[in-house]
C-alpha cells in the first residue's frame, strides 16, 4: 500500500538527529560543492559575483558558511527547525551569515528583499512544486540575478514528483516519505523559460567514476 507523504520538516527533523545529535563536528568548509562527491565538479563561481545571496534548504549550511566567508551577505532558510539549530551551531559568529527557519515559498512571499543570487544545494528544489516555487524565486531575483541549483541526475522514465521513502529510525514501524520533483534537464530548462528565466544551462555532470550517480545541474538569470 502506497505510503502518504510526509510533512517534509518532520523527514528531515529525524534524518540527521539519529545518526549521533550532539558527537558531528563541524562539517569542513574549505570548498563549495555542488555534488555528492568532494572537490568535484565546479564551485560558488556559478553564482557569479553576489553581494546578497539566498539558499533555499542549506540543511548543514556548510555552502551557506562558504560564500559568507568570501563576503557575500548569505539568508540560509531551511524548514527543519533542527537542521537550522544545528548549523546556527556550527557556523554561529560568522559575519554577514543568518539561518532562518520557515518554509521555502513562504520566506521568498514574506519579504521583498532582492537577491543577486538564490540557490539550492541538493535542498529545497529538489522537494517543493516548480509551479509554486519558481515564480516566487523570480519575484525575489535582481535583475540578471541568478537562479541555480543541483540534485541528483534523474532516473530515466521516473519524471515529476516522486516519493522517497527512508526508515530511518531505529525501531520505526513505517517509514517516513516525502516527496521529490525530478525531470531532464530540457524538461527543467521548458519550465524555467516559461516563468521568465534567461540564460539557461541544465545538464548532467557525470559522477568522478562514470558507473556512480551524476548531479543534475541548472542555472538560469532573471530578466535585466
Amino acid at each position: 500500500m502506497p505510503h502518504e507523504p510526509t510533512t517534509p520538516a518532520e523527514y528531515w527533523d529525524k534524518y540527521k538527529p539519529h545518526k549521533g545529535e550532539g558527537t558531528q563536528p563541524t562539517p569542513q568548509m574549505d570548498r563549495f560543492n555542488w555534488t555528492q562527491y568532494s572537490d568535484h565538479g565546479p564551485g560558488a563561481e556559478i553564482l557569479g559575483r553576489p553581494r546578497r545571496a539566498l539558499e533555499l534548504g542549506p540543511a548543514e549550511g556548510k555552502e551557506a558558511a562558504c560564500l559568507a566567508h568570501q563576503g557575500v551577505d548569505v539568508t540560509a532558510v531551511d524548514f527543519s527547525s533542527i537542521q537550522v539549530a544545528r548549523a546556527r551551531t556550527f557556523w554561529q559568529g560568522t559575519p554577514g551569515l543568518a539561518f532562518v527557519h520557515e518554509e521555502a515559498c513562504a520566506f521568498l512571499a514574506s519579504g521583498t528583499t532582492a537577491y543577486d543570487a538564490i540557490y539550492s544545494v541538493w535542498g529545497a528544489v529538489w522537494f517543493t512544486e516548480p509551479e509554486e516555487l519558481f515564480p516566487a524565486v523570480a519575484k525575489r531575483l535582481a535583475p540578471s540575478g541568478v537562479f541555480a541549483f543541483s540534485q541528483a541526475e534523474p532516473v530515466a522514465g521516473l519524471y515529476g514528483p516522486q516519493q522517497m521513502r527512508g526508515r530511518w529510525l531505529e525501531g520505526r514501524e513505517h517509514e517516513l516519505t516525502v516527496l521529490r520533483w525530478q525531470f531532464t534537464p530540457d524538461m527543467w530548462a521548458d519550465v524555467l523559460k516559461r516563468h521568465g528565466f534567461t540564460d539557461i544551462d541544465a545538464h548532467i555532470l557525470k559522477a568522478p567514476n562514470p558507473r556512480d550517480t551524476g548531479t543534475l545541474m541548472v542555472r538560469a538569470q532573471a530578466p535585466e
